[in-house]
């Protein structure tokens, strides 16, 4: 991100602090589109930037295949915290929509063959009664990167958008696991159950990505 690019982000985050509702709409038209990824690791030599996209689709399929293996117990709810969610949020912010979903689409291929699902699970995604949201993995990291892209992981939009990516995994989520469950059973078993792990995680990466444009930006002498 360069100064008159930052420049411009700052005037429109005083707008949103000044007019948050209008603004707000208005930040994907007036914000270049940028990620995370690019700014730590600007894009390179048109001969080797084929190689640093496919490495970094690879690493964020990687990390979220590890994240997957993460499962912490919870007293208040029968269902485990897990790391695969958060690394999906976490992927799209970073990489941006293009590499975040083609990312997660390799994550659904590769989880066709290899234990690298939740609790190291694989198979056919609809085979699986999970199946419908590991294929909401997909909309939901492009949701996350179209919006980061546009500034929503710099301010307090963050937490909208991580909202906006989690709510649209749980639409083929629940479709889905409705083939597998009774009708009345679908919110018991594959919603409720998820909405304090989901808070928690959400907090996690409204916290860790404007933290990183910080550290960023202050590295880069913008701040």
């Amino acid at each position: 991100m360069n100064k008159q690019t930052w420049q411009r982000t700052e005037e429109i985050s005083h707008r949103i602090r000044t007019n948050p509702l209008g603004a707000g709409f208005k930040l994907a038209s007036q914000l270049s589109t940028t990620s995370l990824v690019d700014a730590i690791i600007p894009p390179i030599d048109t001969r080797w930037n084929l190689v640093r996209e496919l490495t970094l689709i690879l690493a964020f399929v990687g990390f979220t295949s590890l994240m997957a293996r993460v499962s912490i117990p919870l007293m208040f709810t029968p269902v485990p915290l897990t790391g695969q969610t958060l690394a999906v949020l976490l992927t799209g912010a970073a990489l941006g929509s293009r590499r975040g979903s083609i990312a997660m689409t390799v994550y659904l291929i590769a989880g066709s063959w290899l234990p690298i699902y939740s609790g190291g699970s694989m198979g056919l995604f609809w085979n699986l009664a999970s199946g419908g949201y590991i294929l909401g993995f997909i909309p939901a990291a492009y949701t996350i990167g179209f919006l980061c892209e546009r500034g929503w992981d710099r301010k307090f939009l963050i937490i909208l958008a991580m909202l906006i990516g989690n709510a649209i995994l749980y639409i083929p989520g629940l479709i889905q696991l409705s083939f597998f469950v009774p009708t009345e059973a679908i919110l018991q078993l594959g919603f409720y159950p998820f909405i304090p792990g989901d808070l928690l995680k959400l907090g996690i990466a409204s916290v860790i990505l404007p933290t990183a444009w910080v550290l960023v930006n202050r590295i880069k002498g913008l701040n």
